[in-house]
């Protein structure tokens, strides 16, 4: 049974969970055309990663885009107005650095909610998928892209430094050379390419075909235990710059915290059956 957003205040995302398989699409509206993200996204994000959290249904999520691409990017009719306003109200003043400042926390722990989640986060990509689209995308676990999609950080263009998170995250999933190549060049990068660098594992040659793959591997996920889904998701983000032997014994309490379990010699026998 697919279940509707619970939350009806959301106004610039669709959330719905397919209890019988344990998949919450999550689909990007934004604040204007091309999905493009205003206030409403930095403010609705967290919390509707929250209630998925919170939902003893939701066992992993597909992130995607409404419409013909994922999103253009920031919405400019929103930003500017406000980045105006800021600055007049005290020129340079340090007031005004640390409302900008403020801002800029505030919209980096927005996507952040996306990579602290519980749940396993699937990127789906088509079409554009710009500045802080990539943001939010490189934010996520997996990401799969159809063959129309574009990527890129055109902020070098716009004369700003992107300061989101991509280009840490960016460091971690494609190296730095293909990093520093794109935020400095802020050229447009092809799903083909894209797959080449390893930014996306997978193309599919539609939209429809991307959606499709990517509650497949949704559903796969949520088909294993919650709980060691979750643990995945930890060692791998909290373990990443750890030296190596840092990072082993940190998953070795883990496991010895959260392994024991009558459940677990079942999944273990059922294995040696060749039920799994």
């Amino acid at each position: 049974m697919t279940q509707p957003q619970p939350d009806p205040a959301w106004r610039a995302f669709k959330v719905q969970v397919d209890e019988q398989t344990g998949v919450a699409t999550v689909t990007l509206g934004g604040t204007g055309a091309g999905n493009a993200m205003g206030g409403l996204v930095w403010s609705e994000l967290p919390s509707v990663f929250a209630a998925l959290d919170a939902s003893p249904a939701a066992r992993a999520v597909v992130l995607r885009g409404a419409g013909d691409c994922f999103s253009v990017g920031l919405d400019l009719r929103w930003y500017i107005p406000r980045y105006r306003r800021t600055v007049r109200s005290g020129e340079g003043s340090p007031e005004v650095r640390q409302r900008l400042l403020d801002e800029a926390t505030w919209t980096q722990d927005a996507i952040a909610a996306v990579s602290a989640s519980r749940l396993p986060v699937i990127g789906a990509v088509h079409g554009s998928c710009v500045g802080v689209g990539l943001e939010l995308v490189a934010a996520c676990d997996i990401r799969l892209a159809s063959a129309d999609a574009v990527f890129s950080l055109p902020e070098v263009r716009l004369g700003i430094v992107a300061d989101l998170g991509v280009l840490q995250r960016l460091l971690r999933i494609v190296g730095a050379g293909h990093t520093r190549e794109l935020a400095l060049t802020g050229r447009d990068l092809s799903a083909a390419e894209a797959r080449s660098m390893g930014l996306v594992t997978k193309v599919l040659a539609t939209p429809d075909a991307l959606f499709e793959e990517a509650r497949g591997v949704a559903e796969r996920i949520a088909g294993y235990p919650p709980q060691t889904v979750y643990g995945i998701k930890q060692m791998l983000e909290t373990t990443q710059d750890m030296p190596l032997e840092l990072g082993r014994r940190h998953a070795a309490l883990w496991s010895a915290a959260f392994l024991p379990s009558p459940e677990f010699a079942e999944v273990l026998t059922a294995a040696l059956r060749g039920d799994r």
